[in-house]
């Protein structure tokens, strides 16, 4: 008996990594990172905009209107997000998430020591929009 259980918990287990490999899957938990990523940052630059405006480019950070553009991009990050996980047109969020990484990390180059992990997500980015349908 006990080994019948075991077998059916084999089974079980085996349906559901099967179930795990199918692209639908992939493609979801790349939407949600993703969206995960542009939420914590705008909700924390809105939250405290001080702690973020140090990341902009230095050209930008010591503008009256730093604080300002920090809100606003805030809210363009928080778009980004809802856009994703809103699953309608998928490749096209996740291409201007990809692009809008690729200006950060662009916009300063000096920045790379924090600004790293967003090549990691430009690659998470590209990949959702090429494989989105």
């Amino acid at each position: 008996m006990g080994a019948s259980c075991a077998g059916v918990r084999y089974n079980m287990l085996m349906v559901t990594m099967n179930n795990l490999r199918q692209p639908e899957v992939a493609r979801l938990l790349l939407r949600l990172g993703l969206a995960f990523v542009f939420v914590y940052a705008g909700v924390s630059s809105l939250r405290q905009p001080d702690e973020w405006i140090g990341y902009l480019p230095h050209f930008l950070a010591s503008a009256s209107y730093a604080e300002t553009l920090m809100r606003v991009f805030a809210v363009y990050e928080l778009g980004l997000a809802l856009w994703l996980l809103s699953g309608k047109f998928v490749r096209y969020a996740a291409a201007l998430c990809g692009l809008t990484l690729v200006g950060i990390v662009l916009a300063d180059p000096n920045n790379l020591i924090i600004s790293f992990r967003d090549i990691g997500l430009i690659c998470m980015a590209v990949a959702l929009a090429v494989s989105a349908e």
